[in-house]
């Protein structure tokens, strides 16, 4: 059976359980409308608009 010669350091053990450096930032792509950031495949807050139609009537 394999055994380790020397011992991790603490920081070592906690860099490779981290979560944080897993994780992917999101994503986000522009409206066609109003070019507004938006979250892919959602309707723009900003202009209620999605594919060029308007789907959300906002009230202002």
């Amino acid at each position: 059976m394999a055994v380790p010669k020397r011992k991790h350091s603490k920081a070592r053990r906690d860099k490779r359980r981290s979560e944080v450096s897993k994780l992917t930032p999101p994503a986000f792509s522009h409206c066609d409308n109003c070019n507004e950031l938006k979250v892919p495949h959602r309707v723009c807050q900003a202009c209620g608009y999605y594919k060029g139609k308007e789907v959300l009537v906002l009230q202002d």
